[in-house]
């Protein structure tokens, strides 16, 4: 299991292989389909973001409510490919680390592997798990989206598993 500080280093980055079980800690932005489209939009205008994406992850999640003594709800992730016509763009732009479930599209694992970056698979059924390791959540934009709104999170050991890796070897290819 390795330990891995966020925003991620290249180094650490290019360490990681397809199957290494991962402990995420620092800052996690959490984005889905209208984040991400907004996010796009902003690019292709040449506009100013809500976050630098230099070097950063993003998990794609819709929290639950927070239960009493909890920062969030219930966290578990989304369906990654509703992300894909989006994805290219924004690694281009810095992303470095996407989370979520599920296949990437071949546009996608292109992009990966061009950028240096990596997809991480969160694992199914642990949504409580995830909340317990949320230290702090805060709207970073797009607010009126509700639970889809652009957030900030600090987590601390947050586990993943790396399921594309910077070179394109990947858990779901057979």
């Amino acid at each position: 299991m390795r330990r891995i500080q966020l925003p991620i280093q290249q180094s650490d980055l290019l360490s990681l292989s397809a199957f290494d079980q991962v402990l995420l800690s620092g800052t996690l932005y959490v984005g889905r389909d209208q984040v991400h489209s907004r996010l796009f939009d902003l690019l292709e205008r040449h506009e100013q973001l809500p976050l630098k994406l230099q070097g950063q992850a993003i998990y794609y999640m819709g929290p639950s409510p927070a239960p009493e003594g909890f920062s969030l709800g219930s966290c578990g992730p989304t369906t990654s490919a509703r992300m894909d016509s989006f994805t290219p763009r924004l690694l281009d732009a810095g992303l470095r680390v996407m989370i979520g479930k599920g296949p990437r599209s071949v546009e996608v694992i292109s992009s990966i592997i061009e950028n240096r970056a990596l997809y991480l698979q969160a694992y199914g059924g642990c949504g409580a798990l995830y909340a317990s390791k949320v230290k702090n959540v805060k709207t970073l934009a797009f607010a009126e989206l509700g639970p889809e709104a652009l957030l900030e999170l600090e987590v601390e050991d947050f586990p993943v598993v790396v399921a594309i890796d910077s070179m394109g070897k990947s858990v779901f290819a057979r």
